[in-house]
């Protein structure tokens, strides 16, 4: 037999290192680090994924990290406008710069390359993946503690993208409380077992509404039945968000900072001591 000569390209042999499976993974560019990653999902559309995902980064930073957010929803990009971020991307020649909010959380979306924030991106599946990539690899992530990905919804193109792409180190899954919800939380939950990426939490958004005159608590989307489906799929980190017409106002005017409801702290503290920089 032959002296293996390391390359497989003018080689026939069977060997361990031809079917040694290839890593899927982007590398970052040498000039960015980041530590963790979090990837926030969900089954469906309109769930409230895009508020969790800028609430999270918001409470990770006032603990102190650093924190960013890849915004991987390409065709419905929401990010930018919870944190009042209109301008366009910057970037030195080789790399995007990503902007940053006014507690300075680092942020990159399409919105930020378009003409107008209303043009619509009507590109292939195939296109989509690829810009999700080049916001790992083509961007400068100055340092960052906590990255969160805001996902599409469903478990299409991006998703598996992303989920084979970076290094991701745990999934939160938004839901709100329709019965339905159920069977699309387990959908999500399935993928994320299939591709071997742990699921760290999850939020149920829209959970209830709490009168300001009286007080009483209305399930306006009927009973919440997150702890059973956390149970059911061993989730541990649970979270609620009511429906809060002050958090509303604050989302639409681009001032998502400066929320001072405590909703995902739990999430946040759970974070800090289980995904550690």
């Amino acid at each position: 037999m032959a002296e293996c000569n390391h390359n497989c390209s003018s080689c026939s042999a069977n060997c361990s290192d031809r079917n040694a499976p290839k890593s899927l993974k982007e590398q970052l560019n040498e000039k960015s680090a980041v530590k963790r990653v979090i990837a926030v999902v969900s089954g469906k559309g309109g769930v409230g994924k895009s508020l969790v995902t800028s609430k999270l980064a918001v409470e990770m930073r006032k603990k102190g990290y650093k924190t960013a957010i890849l915004d991987a929803d390409i065709t419905g990009p929401s990010i930018p406008k919870a944190f009042g971020i209109h301008q366009r991307a910057l970037s030195d020649g080789k790399l995007f710069i990503p902007a940053k909010t006014k507690t300075g959380i680092d942020l990159i979306s399409l919105n930020l390359m378009l003409s107008h924030e209303t043009d619509p991106v009507m590109w292939r599946g195939p296109l989509i993946a690829g810009v999700v990539k080049q916001f790992w690899t083509d961007v400068y992530w100055d340092d960052i503690d906590y990255m969160f990905v805001d996902m599409p919804p469903g478990t299409g193109d991006v998703p598996l993208t992303v989920f084979q792409s970076l290094p991701i180190d745990g999934i939160i899954v938004v839901t709100s409380p329709q019965e339905l919800v159920s069977m699309i939380v387990e959908k999500a939950v399935n993928m994320a077992e299939a591709m071997d990426i742990p699921i760290f939490g999850i939020v149920e958004n829209m959970s209830y509404f709490k009168c300001p005159d009286c007080g009483k608590i209305h399930r306006i989307f009927g009973e919440s039945h997150i702890d059973e489906i956390a149970r059911q799929n061993n989730i541990h980190n649970v979270s609620q968000i009511p429906m809060d017409p002050n958090q509303a106002r604050l989302c639409d005017a681009g001032s998502v900072e400066d929320c001072e409801d405590n909703y995902l702290q739990s999430m946040a503290d759970a974070i800090e001591k289980n995904i550690k920089i």
